[in-house]
């Protein structure tokens, strides 16, 4: 992974504006993940097959359960100017109008889920630095698939933000029955997700 910083850290304004311009103009090779993680430009490799299966049965399960009027997507990025990041989850479920327009990013704030998988190479990522941005912009609902959790594969619910931080309201192992509660109502069985 390679990394530019940008900035004095975290902020708003013009040093904002350029560290989204930054990550906007970075070329990084095809299927490359590029994101701003705490005021860092960062350029992940692309996910392996058993991260994108993941991704994919999920948001074949989503799609069952969520008005007509919402979408799912894998390649939106969510802006949490507040943490100076710019996220690329896995998946992200929000109001379809919100993701149309112009550009390719959208307000964390518009994301009724946010779901990570964790890559190996950097779990802390989505483990830490982004549950935190994505509690202190208020998304709901975060979902961490772990297939790397300490030699288990975990699967945690977090919700319920509050100044930046998430109360896990369920975690589960690989194997077990994972509910997503309203407005999803989706019981997710967790052993179908591939484990390297």
């Amino acid at each position: 992974m390679s990394a530019l910083t940008v900035g004095p850290g975290p902020g708003h304004g013009q040093d904002w504006d350029d560290l989204v311009r930054i990550w906007e103009e970075t070329d990084a090779p095809e299927g490359c993940k590029v994101e701003i993680i705490e005021g860092i430009v960062t350029v992940s490799p692309p996910p392996s097959k058993d991260h994108n299966t993941t991704a994919e049965l999920l948001q074949r399960r989503l799609y069952t359960v969520i008005p007509e009027d919402w979408g799912v997507y894998q390649t939106l990025g969510v802006s949490v100017p507040g943490r100076a990041g710019v996220y690329l989850p896995d998946l992200v479920v929000v109001p379809r109008v919100a993701a149309t327009g112009p550009g390719n990013r959208v307000p964390a704030e518009e994301a009724l889920l946010v779901v990570g998988i964790t890559p190996q190479a950097n779990a802390n990522h989505d483990r830490v630095k982004k549950a935190h941005g994505y509690a202190k912009a208020g998304v709901e609902f975060f979902l961490l698939l772990d297939p790397w959790h300490s030699g288990r594969p975990t699967a945690t619910l977090h919700g319920a933000p509050d100044h930046g931080t998430y109360r896990v309201l369920e975690a589960v192992g690989y194997g077990g029955t994972r509910t997503l509660p309203e407005p999803f109502g989706l019981d997710l069985d967790t052993g179908a997700f591939p484990v390297s």
